[in-house]
């Protein structure tokens, strides 16, 4: 094995491991956010709202997400144009733009999911209890639906944050020098590809089982009003 290829690579490899979690961390947030309103539309009894949301939320859970960051990437320049009139060409015409774009986007549509079933899972009797006590429209989503959902989907969105994690290495298609990314320059300078994609293996288990280490304080603490008090 040729260690010396990764030793002299690592600062690459460490520059890598920024943009994954940059990419990755940013479109969940953006993402995470951006799933509230889609997945009450999903629950809306509204037809527009309801076929909109429910199409989005289709074709980016059906399709690949190498289609989609394609399709984003190199079919932007088929609008150029337009995409020029708007101030927007600016944008679409960098690979990390398209790639946070295209992340964002598809995360939206599963995490939408998950917080549409944690809404779905919460008793009845909780809500009419909340709206007996007065609660309006927007106190009842802020301080009661949503923290039960976040507490019912968080093992769920813990297995989408993961899978975030891993699909960021497609954006190494588009030129964009993530973990992957940098591997794959290695291996193909250095012709070491066991050694290069060994080791981009092993930093996205640490990122992965880091996340995994995390997530499960995180859902200790959603759940501590759970913990089992007596003696």
């Amino acid at each position: 094995m040729n260690i010396n290829a990764i030793i002299e690579g690592l600062p690459r490899f460490i520059d890598g491991v920024i943009i994954t979690v940059t990419y990755a961390g940013g479109s969940l947030l953006i993402g995470f956010f951006m799933a509230i309103p889609v997945a009450l539309m999903r629950s809306s009894r509204n037809r527009f709202f309801y076929w909109f949301s429910t199409g989005y939320v289709t074709f980016f859970r059906g399709t690949p997400l190498l289609a989609q960051l394609f399709l984003v990437y190199y079919g932007a320049g088929q609008f150029h144009h337009e995409l020029d009139v708007i101030g927007l060409w600016d944008f679409f015409r960098e690979p990390w733009f398209c790639a946070i774009f295209t992340l964002t986007l598809n995360t939206t549509a599963y995490t939408s999911e998950i917080w549409r079933g944690g809404l779905q899972a919460i008793p009845k009797a909780e809500i009419e209890a909340a709206r007996a006590c007065g609660l309006s429209d927007f106190q009842l989503l802020r301080h009661i639906m949503f923290p039960r959902a976040l507490g019912i989907g968080w093992p769920a969105y813990t297995n989408e944050v993961v899978y975030q994690i891993q699909a960021t290495s497609l954006v190494s298609v588009i030129s964009v020098m993530d973990i992957t990314g940098v591997a794959r320059s290695i291996a193909s300078r250095d012709f070491v590809y066991y050694e290069a994609f060994l080791f981009a293996a092993a930093l996205y288990l640490l990122l992965v089982y880091g996340f995994i280490a995390f997530s499960r304080l995180v859902e200790k603490k959603l759940h501590r009003h759970l913990k089992d008090t007596t003696t």
